[in-house]
Parts: C-alpha cells; structure tokens; sequence
C-alpha cells in the first residue's frame, strides 16, 4: 500500500522534519489519503497483508479485530515509508509514542508492532486518550522519532 500521496499530513503541519541525523515524525493516523477516509476493514488491504495480520474471514471475529489490526498496520507501515523518504528504514526508527483510544486494543497492535520489529523492539510509549481527529473511528496514532544519518 504504497502512494505518493502515503504520509502526507492532512492539515497544515509536515510530515517530518530532518534535524542533523534525527528525523522527527508527526502523529500518523489510519487515514487514507486519496479518499480521506479512516482506514477500518480487511478489504482496504492487500490479500497477503490481511493473512499476515490474521484475517479469520469469520465475520464474528473479524468485525471486531480488523479495525485495530488494519489501523495498526496502516500506520506503522506509513511510518517506514516515511523513513524510507528520508534515506533509512523501521531500524532506524527507535523510539514509538503510541496513542489509544481503548488501551484493550493494545495487545491486537503489539502482534503487528513484531512484524516490523521482528527482533528488538523501539523504545516506546503508550498512552490513553479519549479521542483522535479527525473521527471517533481513529483508534491509534503513532509518532516516531528516527536516527537516519546524511551520509550512509
């Protein structure tokens, strides 16, 4: 699921910003940018993501659990392409602010968390709110701070 459009801000702020090797990235939300809707179901991503992420086709269990798995992939892979723009990848990427609006969602963005961090994980913060613009259909929001150095 890779745009041009992919981690464009959708207000006035940017996306990133580069400071010497540090690159700083604003809290990135499951919205799709070309419909400007909130990513929420299995069906708004590829087949072989969905299986990755454990999609049942059990509409009981699925209906529950796609919203949190889709929008915990959705951002975090809008995160390594911003990474990816600025020269590096999600190893770069070493620290996680991670925002809910249930913290019981939580365990469901863990388990998509490993596939980008098969290995050690970022340092990391989470924290409950109680709500995300642009709807109450945001569930999580990421921010990510990288070491991505000028000259590789």
């Amino acid at each position: 699921m890779t745009t041009k459009t992919t981690g464009q801000p959708l207000a006035r702020y940017a996306a990133m910003k580069r400071i010497g090797d540090m690159v700083y990235m604003s809290g990135v939300i499951a919205v799709d940018p070309t419909t400007r809707t909130v990513v929420q179901s299995f069906e708004q991503l590829p087949a072989d993501i969905r299986q990755q992420l454990g999609e049942t086709g059990e509409m009981s269990v699925d209906i529950f659990q796609a919203p949190v798995l889709v929008q915990s992939y959705f951002v975090l892979n809008r995160i390594r392409e911003l990474a990816g723009q600025a020269g590096g990848g999600m190893g770069d990427v070493f620290k996680l602010v991670q925002y809910f609006t249930d913290l019981s969602d939580y365990p469901l963005y863990n388990r998509v968390r490993r596939l980008f961090y098969p290995g050690e994980p970022p340092v990391s913060t989470v924290v409950e709110v109680s709500g995300m613009l642009p709807s109450r259909e945001v569930r999580i929001e990421v921010e990510a701070t990288a070491f991505i150095p000028l000259k590789r």
